[in-house]
């Protein structure tokens, strides 16, 4: 008897993970990448013997990449070598004022009374808080599929509720235990730069902060990419078949069946059809307008996480004062939340971060060069122009050569930029969107898209527009979810 055969959309961290699950459990799985290389937005490219890691650059959450491997009887070291980086990140919030966040827990204790008397005291409060929601989240709530609210009546979780404090801005919770805004902003950094304003994302989400603190900040040696080698490997051992340079321009749908996908013109049957790309696009571009799960309209009101305006640099010197991942909150945090969120326009003075990969790899620079990888977290469906580019890599440059007292701009010998349009044509990014969907409570579990069509008997969705929602882990986790899904209605 012929096994079922499921036809995926998108090499992305869930796609990746949606077909090896699947193909673990016998399903004859395809992958069709639009792009020349796999990963979707954690591709990587070199140039002038710089190499870059084009999206995700913290490596956070250990654990679920480990569960992910382990799943298949493998470990991460099979694929990649794992260094915790110490500091783990480094913040600075003006000419004289640099904070580096050590890996040891008592020596970041010490630092938060440097800034606030006794306040390690409540870090280590809101920390044992953190770890309770982090293992009831990622235990109990995060491998939910989002169906419907009857999943969450579980007793652990309603039990609990008040503990996961799901109403409580995670502003307020934060400032039941700190005063001093550094470490507030410390503190709610995750959460920006990942989907929201701290006053409109649940308290819940302070589990990202037990995740930065204590399971660390790592670094698989080569980059990120490392991490979807090993997915590729694996999913080649598991007889997963791939096609790159094979954009997807339709579902065929009969009868509210999905025959398969077309792609050149050619349809490709299969008994299911899971997409790992763009859920806004695949919903209102590949499916015909009776099949869609949403209007436009019901798109429209979604709070989107940020796009990015992105810099790949190659520098041919080595750069001091800078550690691998870097945090430049010399500007105003509330300003440019509202920027992005409230009031969507360019902002005024952004806060940015900058990753030094060479710092930790010396095998992504030529000897003696640094690379760098330069964010600004900017508001969706902005139009950019070469100028507005230019602008803000001004802007960047000269706060980071004066903030790190040297000169970088005169030693820059490769440059690229990567905006919101980018992110529109290279990944089909609904408004341009880098991470997804904003982690709001409106947005949360039940209320996210739906994984699973309404109107397509065997179409599924998964990703950082579905459950459970954006990062990295939760995109392998995302993967796992559909495959089980899968599994349950389309048994072999």
């Amino acid at each position: 008897m012929k096994n079922k055969s499921v036809v995926v959309i998108g090499s992305g961290f869930s796609g990746l993970s949606v077909a090896s699950n699947l193909a673990k459990e016998g399903y004859d799985v395809s992958v069709f990448e639009k792009n020349d290389t796999l990963g979707g937005r954690a591709r990587s490219f070199s140039s002038n013997g710089f190499t870059f890691d084009m999206g995700p650059s913290w490596y956070w959450m250990p654990d679920v990449f480990e569960s992910y491997f382990a799943h298949f009887g493998k470990q991460v070291s099979d694929y990649y070598d794992l260094i915790r980086l110490d500091p783990s990140y480094s913040v600075f919030f003006d000419e004289n004022h640099r904070m580096d966040i050590p890996a040891s827990f008592d020596e970041l204790c010490n630092l938060f009374d440097k800034y606030e008397e006794g306040s390690s005291s409540g870090l280590k409060k809101f920390l044992n808080e953190a770890k309770y929601k982090y293992e009831v989240g990622m235990r109990d709530m995060v491998y939910k599929p989002g169906q419907s609210i009857t999943e969450f009546m579980d007793w652990r979780v309603i039990s609990g509720a008040m503990r996961l404090q799901l109403l409580t801005p995670l502003s307020k919770h934060v400032r039941k235990y700190f005063s001093n805004k550094y470490l507030l902003e410390l503190l709610e950094f995750p959460v920006l730069f990942l989907g929201a304003k701290p006053s409109k994302t649940p308290a819940m989400y302070s589990m990202m902060n037990y995740a930065d603190i204590m399971l660390g900040t790592w670094y698989p040696k080569g980059g990120m990419i490392k991490i979807i080698d090993g997915m590729v490997s694996l999913a080649n051992e598991l007889g997963v078949k791939f096609h790159t340079n094979s954009p997807v321009t339709s579902i065929r749908v009969e009868n509210g069946v999905a025959l398969g996908i077309v792609v050149n013109d050619i349809l490709h049957e299969a008994d299911v059809v899971v997409s790992s790309a763009d859920y806004h696009h695949t919903d209102s571009k590949l499916l015909k307008p009776k099949y869609r799960n949403y209007s436009e309209s019901y798109w429209d009101t979604r709070t989107m996480a940020p796009s990015s305006l992105i810099y790949f640099l190659g520098i041919d010197k080595k750069l001091v004062g800078l550690e691998h991942h870097n945090l430049f909150f010399d500007a105003d945090f509330n300003r440019h939340a509202e920027e992005i969120y409230d009031d969507p326009k360019w902002p005024q003075k952004p806060l940015f971060y900058v990753s030094a990969t060479s710092k930790t790899d010396n095998s992504v620079a030529p000897d003696g060069c640094e690379n760098l990888f330069i964010l600004i977290p900017t508001a969706p469906g902005l139009i950019e122009t070469e100028a507005i580019q230019e602008e803000y890599f001004d802007m960047v440059i000269e706060r980071l050569e004066r903030l790190t007292c040297q000169n970088v701009r005169e030693h820059i010998v490769y440059k690229r930029n990567f905006a919101c349009s980018d992110f529109i044509n290279e990944y089909n990014s609904f408004k341009g969107n880098a991470y997804g969907l904003a982690n709001t409570l409106r947005q949360t579990a039940v209320l996210k898209p739906k994984l699973k069509s309404k109107k397509v008997n065997n179409l599924y969705y998964t990703g950082q527009l579905t459950v459970p929602g954006p990062g990295v882990p939760p995109s392998l986790i995302s993967g796992r979810i559909v495959a089980r899904e899968v599994q349950k209605n389309y048994a072999l």
